[in-house]
């Protein structure tokens, strides 16, 4: 093992150069968001008990999945579009009367934005036998574009308060929330709910990271292989 000083190899120890293929970051940005009035999509039965509903309290919110799609900026080369949809699972408690106990109820709330990252240019083609075809004489075939890819951090959102309100024109246009995500509550959500009929609005606040990466050839040093010191216990 090489000898170390002050948690670093020393330079005596150096050994070769050796090329690597890893991700490098060419791009980042982070941004708080506040999210006022997001819908909260709900089941049937959940639909229901907000029908009969006196309030609302939020309780909780999580981040379920981020939907990513990359982009290339045109008459801008080497810039990309990362559209980005996220998914909450909000947490609500339901009071139906005065003096009653609350009662539980799970949905789903979607914010989409829209971030442009630099990503650097790379047009090449890569082609490799790891790429997964259907069939197997055709691995050597099987190409993948050099895009970019990007990454989002986001830790769950803070949950800020919900009220229940009456569905307006302007959220009649309501994208297709993914059956994975559906499964969380126990199965589709009503999006196509009337003009006038009652729904939960939450707001949210947001803490996320976007990190646009790409594969690159670097050169580092070596100092020996990594072994490690300690012992398994029993």
């Amino acid at each position: 093992m090489s000898d170390i000083k002050n948690g670093c190899p020393t330079s005596e120890n150096f050994k070769e150069a050796v090329c690597i293929d890893a991700g490098r970051v060419y791009d980042s940005c982070c941004d708080r968001d506040c999210l006022e009035d997001l819908r909260v999509f709900l089941c049937p039965e959940a639909q229901s008990k907000i029908e009969r509903a006196m309030s609302v309290r939020i309780k909780s919110a999580e981040v379920l999945n981020v939907l990513v799609d990359v982009e290339p900026v045109n008459f801008n080369r080497g810039f990309f579009s990362c559209d980005l949809t996220f998914f909450f699972l909000v947490n609500l408690e339901v009071f139906t009367s005065p003096h009653s106990c609350p009662c539980d109820i799970k949905g789903i709330a979607v914010f989409s934005k829209k971030v442009i990252l630099f990503g650097s240019e790379g047009n090449v083609r890569v082609f490799s036998n790891m790429t997964n075809c259907e069939e197997r004489h055709e691995k050597q075939f099987c190409k993948t574009t050099n895009m970019p890819k990007c990454v989002v951090q986001a830790v769950d959102p803070i949950a800020l308060s919900a009220r229940i309100g009456e569905i307006k024109d302007c959220y009649d246009s309501v994208g297709r929330i993914p059956s994975c995500v559906c499964d969380y509550i126990g199965g589709p959500v009503m999006t196509d709910l009337p003009s006038g009929a009652p729904a939960v609005f939450v707001t949210l606040g947001l803490f996320s990271i976007v990190q646009l990466i790409r594969n690159v050839q670097m050169l580092v040093p070596v100092y020996d292989f990594c072994i490690p010191e300690k012992q398994c216990d029993d």
